[in-house]
C-alpha cells in the first residue's frame, strides 16, 4: 500500500517475521521494528528449546495445523538462504502402554491429515534402532521434525528486513499505542512518533501494552517457567533426536522430555510451573509486580482449583532434581541423576481466559490501524513467518476497510 507507515513493536520472532513480512507483502513502505532490549530474541525466542515441530497434534484444516506446516517450509527456506543451521534430527512419540497406544494412533492419524512427510507408527523393535536407549512398547516416528537455532533465525530475518529498507530500534521500550482514527501515536518515553499502522508483538508483555493503549484485559498472560537440564557430554549419544511422551489429556502442559540441540547439547525438560516474573529467568529472580498481578487474578485461581494433580506432579519436578530425572527415566532408563547438570530455563507467555480457561487461538484485537497479537499459540517459532503472513493479511484488510 503506497505511502504506509507501520510499526512493529517486538522484536522475538514472530515480531521480527512480522515487521519483515509487511515490507515484503507491499502492505507498508516504511516500517520501523521497537525491542526494549539491546538485542532481539531476548525473551521467548532466545529461550527455547529450538525444536521445529512438524505439524503432528492439530486439528486437521484447524488454523495452527495450516500455518505450522507452512511455517515448516518458509522456516527450512530461510535456513538454507541464510546459512542458519538446521538439522532434520527426527522426533519419536514413545508409548508406554495400551492406553498410551491409542491415543498414540490419533495422533498418527491427525498427523497423516496433515500431511507430515514420512510420519509412520513404529513398534517397540523399530523404536530401538532409532533410539536405543529409549523405551516404549510403541512410537510414532516422525523424520522431518527438525530443531534450529531460533535467535539464528530472527538475525536473518532482520537481514531480510533491514535490506529491504526496514529499520531496527534496540534499547526502545513502547509505553503505549493510541489509534485516533487516521493514524497511531507511539509514546515512548521521549517524543511521540506517529505511524499509520501498528502491530504490537510483545509477547510477555502483550498483554500489558493492550491495556495501555485501550484494549481490554483480557485475555491475561500468565508466565510458567520451563527448566532444563543437560545431559553431561560423555551421556549425549544416550539421545540421537528428539524423545517425547504421549500427551495426557489429563494435563495442561506436555511433561518432560529429551530434545536434541541444534549446538549438539541434550536438553532434558521443561517441567512447566508458575513463575515469579513475566522475564524472571534466573531461579532466585522474581517480581513483585507480576506476582501480584497474578495474585489479583481470578482467573488463574479457577485454572489451579482444576489443575491439582498437574500441580502437584509439576511441583514435584521443581522441588526435586531426582523426580525431575525420574520423569525422563520413564523413557531412558539408563538415565541417572548425576548424568546431567542445570541448563537454564524459559517462560511461556500463556494467555488465560477470565474463567481459567487456557488460550488454544490465536487472539488478535485492536482497530482499524492497531493491532495487538495477545495470542499467538505454539507452535509460535515454528509458524513464525506463516503466523507473519496472517497477521499481515488481517492489517491489509483492516486498513483497506
Amino acid at each position: 500500500m503506497s505511502g504506509v507507515r507501520a510499526v512493529v513493536v517486538g522484536g522475538g520472532i514472530i515480531g521480527t517475521a512480522v515487521a519483515r513480512e509487511l515490507l515484503h507483502s507491499g502492505t507498508a513502505t516504511e516500517v520501523t521494528l521497537f525491542e526494549k532490549e539491546a538485542a532481539l530474541s531476548t525473551h521467548q525466542t532466545g529461550h527455547n528449546s529450538g525444536v521445529v515441530h512438524a505439524g503432528l497434534y492439530y486439528e486437521p484444516g484447524g488454523l495452527k495445523a495450516t500455518l505450522c506446516r507452512r511455517g515448516v517450509g518458509l522456516l527450512r527456506e530461510l535456513a538454507a538462504r541464510r546459512n542458519v543451521p538446521f538439522d532434520e534430527c527426527g522426533k519419536v512419540v514413545v508409548a508406554r502402554d495400551e492406553a498410551e497406544r491409542g491415543r498414540l494412533h490419533a495422533i498418527h492419524a491427525r498427523a497423516v491429515a496433515n500431511g507430515v512427510p514420512g510420519v509412520r507408527l513404529i513398534d517397540r523393535d523399530e523404536l530401538a534402532v532409532l533410539e536405543p536407549h529409549a523405551r516404549g512398547i510403541a512410537a510414532l516416528h516422525s523424520p522431518t521434525t527438525a530443531i534450529i537455532d531460533y535467535p539464528a533465525a530472527t538475525r536473518a530475518l532482520a537481514a531480510d528486513f533491514t535490506e529491504a529498507g526496514g529499520t531496527v530500534r534496540l534499547g526502545t521500550p513502547v509505553r503505549s499505542l493510541t489509534d485516533d482514527g487516521g493514524r497511531v501515536t507511539v509514546e515512548l518515553g521521549t517524543a511521540p512518533e506517529v505511524f499509520d499502522l501498528a502491530v504490537n508483538c510483545t509477547g510477555l508483555q502483550s498483554d500489558r501494552l493492550a491495556a495501555r493503549s485501550g484494549d481490554g484485559r483480557s485475555p491475561r498472560i500468565v508466565p510458567f517457567f520451563g527448566a532444563y537440564f543437560l545431559l553431561r557430554p560423555e551421556r549425549r549419544a544416550m539421545v540421537n533426536g528428539l524423545i517425547y511422551p504421549v500427551p495426557d489429556p489429563r494435563y495442561p502442559f506436555l511433561g518432560v522430555h529429551l530434545t536434541r540441540r541444534i549446538d549438539g547439547e541434550v536438553m532434558v525438560g521443561p517441567n512447566a510451573f508458575l513463575a515469579a516474573g513475566r522475564e524472571a529467568y534466573g531461579p532466585w529472580r522474581a517480581s513483585a509486580r507480576d506476582l501480584a498481578d497474578v495474585a489479583g487474578f481470578g482467573g488463574f485461581w479457577r485454572f489451579a482449583a482444576g489443575n491439582v494433580p498437574a500441580a502437584f506432579r509439576e511441583g514435584r519436578t521443581v522441588a526435586s532434581k531426582r523426580a525431575f530425572v525420574a520423569a525422563a527415566r520413564a523413557y531412558v532408563p539408563e538415565l541417572r541423576v548425576a548424568d546431567v547438570v542445570p541448563g537454564g530455563r524459559g517462560i511461556r507467555a500463556q494467555a488465560m481466559n477470565d474463567d481459567g480457561s487456557l488460550v488454544d487461538d490465536f487472539v488478535i484485537t485492536g482497530s482499524r490501524r492497531l493491532l495487538h497479537v495477545r495470542n499467538a499459540p505454539s507452535p509460535g517459532a515454528t509458524s513464525s513467518m506463516a503466523i507473519a503472513e496472517h497477521i499481515v493479511r488481517q492489517a491489509a484488510e483492516r486498513l483497506a476497510a
